[in-house]
Formats: structure tokens, sequence, C-alpha cells
């Protein structure tokens, strides 16, 4: 496992988890900003993405158990017992069910974008028949080869082009090109093309950052993920939310497309968590909250883990 990190070897352990199609460079704004203000930060690239490894055999090699177990690997070999951890799209989802599995090596949790979901029964089958006939990206993933084809036939321009369409100001013109119909779309046909000149807060020098990074560990282990959605449903599905009872946090964007798809989810986590302190909402800012809006995201961040000395 590749892992970025910064910040005095004795201070408080936070831990980053980036999500889809991100790096441990997700986290570079807040690597710094937790370095200064005493905490040990790393950001790892996690399983399947980038410098870390990236198994091609086998789907399962990504799920829940192993995600999680990598966390827990990762703590006793830096020799912590507990770490602080902060997650985002994927590395949120993870952390939830980190929560479940190994709740006793968190010492508090900070997810940004995704919310805590309860489907009532596997997941793949709700979104088939919620977008019956028509194209959505998760069911789109879960063909083995065929997003992977895709996605490295043009991995920059899907990059440069994801980025931007999940962003705030991609977002402000509309969450989609429109419905489309399931066969025959891909994820280049749904995304808007990124403008000559991009955002403020995304450079081309950013754009290959992450270009390197898939171009390096391919998009097998990432797609992965979502291939594991029911097996990590019927994984935890008996456990209680209430087994997450470390403090937790939550921030979003106002025109995050994941809070768009699940209104009032954010808020169903006040009633659900035993420990939960509250959602931070980001005016304007898209799904990738903490990279297009650092200084307001470092803010909320640092509030959250001054609550818990």
């Amino acid at each position: 496992m590749h892992v970025a990190s910064c910040g005095p070897r004795d201070g408080k352990p936070v831990v980053l988890c980036h999500g889809f199609p991100e790096l441990w460079y997700s986290w570079r704004h807040q690597l710094t900003a937790l370095a200064a203000a005493g905490y040990r930060a790393m950001a790892p690239d996690l399983r399947g993405y980038g410098s870390s490894d990236s198994p091609k055999g086998d789907v399962t090699d990504y799920g829940s158990d192993r995600l999680t177990g990598d966390l827990c690997g990762l703590l006793d070999h830096y020799g912590y017992d507990q770490a602080a951890f902060v997650g985002h799209d994927w590395g949120a989802i993870v952390l939830w069910e980190m929560g479940k599995l190994h709740p006793e090596r968190m010492s508090s949790l900070y997810n940004m974008s995704v919310p805590l979901m309860q489907a009532p029964s596997a997941p793949i089958a709700l979104y088939d028949a919620l977008f019956d006939g028509k194209f959505f990206y998760i069911l789109y993933f879960q063909r083995v080869g065929v997003a992977e084809s895709e996605l490295e036939g043009d991995t920059r321009r899907f990059l440069r082009n994801m980025l931007y369409s999940a962003s705030g100001e991609g977002m402000a013109l509309g969450a989609s090109l429109g419905p489309a119909p399931r066969e025959g779309t891909g994820m280049l046909d749904i995304l808007r093309e990124a403008p000559v000149v991009l955002p403020s807060w995304l450079s081309e020098h950013d754009v290959d950052v992450y270009t390197r990074g898939f171009d390096q560990s391919g998009f097998f282990g990432p797609l992965s993920f979502y291939r594991n959605l029911d097996a990590n449903w019927e994984r935890g599905r008996a456990i209680a939310p209430a087994t997450i009872a470390m403090p937790t946090g939550f921030l979003t964007g106002s025109l995050d497309p994941v809070k768009l798809m699940m209104p009032g989810a954010a808020e169903l986590m006040a009633t659900t968590l035993p420990d939960f302190r509250g959602v931070t909402t980001i005016e304007g800012a898209g799904h990738w909250v903490q990279q297009e809006r650092p200084d307001e995201s470092n803010t909320a961040l640092m509030g959250f883990l001054a609550t818990l000395d």
C-alpha cells in the first residue's frame, strides 16, 4: 500500500481515504493543513489505485472485508490501536463498512459526499428496477471488461470530464446531458465535455497526476469496488448502524450529485448514529468538495476534530 504522510510522528493519527476516480492526491490540501495543526496525516492509495497493489484476478479482492482489512493493516504497520478516519465518496463507503466491521479501530469518523446508506435489499437489483432500460453508471460498471475498455481507451479525457461534470461548475449547468438508454451508452456519452480552461480548483497538472495513477493501475480494481455492492450489503446487513458509535460528522456540497440522488439521507444519520455531530453543507460546491473548496472543507474538518479533544 502506498501511503502519503506528513506531520509530526507523535501527532494524533488521521487517515484520509479517497474515492473514485481519485488517488491519495485528492487530499493534498488536507494533508498539509492537518500536519500544520499537529496531526500525523496519512492518505493511502486504496487497493487497486495508483501505486498500491492492484490484484487483477478476482472481483472479491475488492470487497469490504479486504478494503477494511487493508486499513487495519495500515494501523498495525504504524503501531496505532486507533485513528481518526476521514473518507470521501468510495472512501466514505469503505469507512461506513469499517465502522461496522472494525469499530474498535476508529476513534472518530468524518465522511464526505456519501452518507450512510441503508438499502432494504441487495442494491444492484434495486438500481436495475429504478433505472429500467436507462443508463446508470453503477449498473454499467458491473460487467467486467466493458467499462475498463472504454475508460482505459481515453483515460485522460474520462478523468478530465468526470472531474468537471460532477463539480459545482459542471452541476450548475444541470445534472447530466439528459436520460440515456442503457444499451449502447458509455460513460463518455453522459459526461459533459470539460472546457478548454478548467475551473480554478483543477489544473491540467492535477489531471496529469490522476492520469498517471490510472495508467499505472488500470480500472479493474477501482470498478470492482462497485461490483461488490451486493456482497458488502450481505456482509453487513445484520450489523446495526448503531455499531457506528464513535463521534461522527459529515460534509457535502450543495450541488453534489449524490446529495441530489439521496435527499434527506444526510439528515437521517442524525437519528441513526449514536454520536452524530452534524452536517456541514458548502454552498455551490459539487462532488469533489475537499478539492473544490479546501479552505471551507478544512475549517469544517478541523472544527470536528477539535470537538474530540
